[in-house]
């Protein structure tokens, strides 16, 4: 038994390294490092002491990686555990995980067969006093040792390969997961202390519209949602039939997010940062709500979503009037984005001269049948939507109501600020988009390491009242002629609402907003697990997203 402990205790850990040595971009001999010197680490740790079981209790760290290595390697198929999963550990709710778990059975029963039982087995060792035979014990050593210098030459040659730059911090595992744990740790330091480095912070804003108009401005922030399903992007079913002959609505079939995660994606449309300066940056902003604040709006934030402990949570606060709807008090299963529409009737009946309005919608987020009510299913069988690509007609069933049910919603919104007949305005789009297996790599979600381009094609609509079209002519002619140019979402949310308003700041540039003649598209860039710019086609995306790009005139 004590064998079979010490063999499966190294097998266990070794098992990632293996498979990232397939998924991975790497040469054959940087993979073959990625193998051969962490197995003689693992074998020499084992072999310190004849107390098998102390020895795999103390490898247990890395079975928890290994182990959620493997989750991830199944649901994305590439990469290691990267900062954003160690930070979505701590900023998803658990009603979210539930969902998710629940629907991916098979790998998590995987990992308890492979993973628990040693663990059992080696408490059951320590209890018990069981030895490794000393002959075991120095075979062991001394193989580990062999395999550990051979790893070392193979180390050597890999960081100095021609063909590709080798970092071990990026590309050995486990260091790279422990680097990226160190990274997501110092993450949530910073945020933290977020009030403190934040505290100074002022848009030094200013009005530019008339004080004697009343105006509106809704800013709807969406979940999950993928342009391709929206009919008005010109997708084969009727999933936006309310929205495809309003006046003065404006869609930008070219939109791109420049992350595939909602903790940073959301931060990134409600601040004035993007991916080339979002970095550190971020701990010291404050978002859109402080701006309109500061040129004399009232601004309200109503939330579908709960409170994670984010920056979402904080530019939430900034509003003068916050409410997540999940806290009310009211014992329901499920809340609906059209949930957040009374908080809205209320807002427009106070009379306020000038308003904006934040609502954080839960859109797309799976389980999709979830976030729409029974009665709202107008694509069947849209259950039962398990996460597998057998049942992807049904998934996409499910997911295109969500799509109806959001667009449903936006027109809800528009009907009731036609109705006030003030000079008003609304602009939406989603964080990030979903993967729905579609085609032969079975993808299924979002935040991966590596995006897809269904993760990052993202809807973006704008509506403008007849009023609001009438007082800035200018505005609505340039929205019109930008609507079939290349819109990076992440860096044009924050600047075009803001220039929509007329709000005067330091930090609003105009040619990074789509109701400006001058608005500049600039070239398309990620932000990368590390929090660092890179240009969209190099950070790792595979051809058949390249290709899906390029459709979009996307190079």
């Amino acid at each position: 038994m004590t064998l079979l402990l010490l063999v499966w205790t190294i097998v266990g850990c070794t098992l990632p390294n293996i498979w990232l040595a397939f998924t991975e971009r790497m040469t054959f001999i940087q993979s073959l490092t990625g193998i051969i010197l962490p197995l003689g680490i693992y074998m020499l740790l084992v072999s310190v002491t004849p107390k098998v079981g102390k020895a795999t209790l103390w490898m247990v760290i890395l079975f928890f990686f290994a182990a959620f290595q493997a989750v991830l390697l199944y649901m994305y198929g590439r990469s290691v555990i990267a900062v954003d999963m160690f930070l979505n550990v701590v900023t998803t709710n658990p009603g979210e995980v539930g969902e998710l778990l629940g629907n991916m059975m098979f790998i998590i029963i995987a990992v308890v067969v492979v993973y628990v039982p040693p663990i059992i087995l080696a408490v059951t060792a320590q209890i018990r006093h069981w030895l490794l035979p000393m002959q075991v014990l120095k075979a062991t050593r001394r193989v580990s040792l062999i395999i550990i210098a051979a790893g070392l030459v193979c180390f050597t040659a890999a960081f100095f390969s021609p063909s590709r730059k080798y970092r071990p911090h990026c590309d050995l595992y486990p260091v790279n997961v422990l680097y990226n744990l160190y990274l997501a740790c110092d993450r949530t330091v910073k945020v933290a202390d977020y009030d403190n480095t934040s505290r100074s912070f002022s848009f030094n804003a200013e009005p530019t519209h008339p004080d004697s108009v009343p105006e509106v401005y809704i800013v709807v922030v969406g979940e999950t949602s993928r342009a391709d399903n929206w009919q008005i992007n010109g997708y084969n079913r009727p999933t936006t039939p309310r929205l495809t002959d309003v006046r003065g609505l404006y869609s930008f079939p070219r939109a791109i997010s420049q992350s595939n995660t909602t903790h940073k994606s959301v931060p990134m449309l409600l601040s004035h940062l993007d991916a080339s300066n979002f970095g550190d940056s971020i701990y010291y902003v404050k978002s859109l709500v402080t701006a309109f604040k500061e040129a004399g709006f009232h601004t309200a934030y109503f939330s579908a979503h709960s409170r994670n402990h984010s920056f979402i949570d904080f530019f939430a606060d900034e509003a003068d009037e916050t409410i997540f709807i999940k806290e009310q008090g009211k014992n329901r299963k499920h809340y609906y984005d059209t949930d957040l529409l009374p908080f809205l009737d209320r807002k427009l009946a106070e009379g306020h001269k000038k308003l904006l309005v934040v609502l954080h919608a839960y859109g797309s987020h799976f389980n999709y049948i979830d976030r729409y009510p029974d009665d709202r299913a107008v694509f069947t069988p849209d259950r039962p939507a398990r996460a597998t690509h057998h049942y992807r007609d049904k998934q996409i069933n499910a997911y295109d109501n969500t799509i109806r049910f959001t667009s449903d919603f936006l027109a809800d919104i528009i009907s009731r600020l036609q109705e006030s007949g003030l000079r008003s305005a609304m602009i939406y789009t989603s964080d990030h988009g979903e993967d729905i297996f579609d085609d032969d790599r079975r993808l299924f979600l979002h935040a991966s390491p590596i995006p897809s381009y269904w993760q990052i094609h993202v809807p973006f609509i704008v509506w403008l009242s007849d009023s609001y079209s009438s007082a800035y002519p200018a505005k609505a002619k340039a929205l019109g002629d930008n609507t079939s140019r290349y819109v990076a979402s992440s860096r044009v949310f924050f600047h075009s609402i803001l220039d929509m308003a007329g709000i005067a700041t330091p930090r609003l540039s105009p040619s990074f907003s789509v109701l400006d003649s001058g608005y500049t598209p600039g070239s398309a860039i990620y932000l990368n697990d590390h929090n660092e710019q890179v240009p969209l086609m190099q950070c790792g995306i595979l051809e058949q997203d390249i290709e899906n790009l390029a459709r979009l005139g996307i190079r």
